[in-house]
């Protein structure tokens, strides 16, 4: 039978392996996030390019504002503190 001390000690391994896993999921949604945020700004571009005539001026600018607002979106979730966790612990 475990002593409480070797309990505790499981609890606490158990408890930075959910944390870790959490943190994985979080960060590679956010890179996921990044991605998708990019492809539809480039793909919006060609599309203005191709319907307005105006070849690669659309396509560079969407591109440039899709990582802009990828960045921020980012940036807005990494600063978020968690939800039901104290951030001074």
């Amino acid at each position: 039978m475990a002593s409480p001390e070797q309990h505790e000690q499981e609890e606490a391994k158990l408890s930075r392996r959910r944390q870790q896993a959490n943190d994985y999921l979080k960060y590679s949604g956010m890179a996921f996030q990044m991605g998708i945020i990019i492809l539809l700004g480039v793909l919006a571009g060609r599309e203005l390019d191709r319907v307005l005539g105006t070849k690669p001026y659309l396509t560079v600018a969407m591109s440039l504002l899709s990582i802009v607002a990828a960045l921020y979106s980012s940036l807005k979730d990494f600063f978020r503190p968690s939800q039901g966790k104290d951030q001074f612990k």
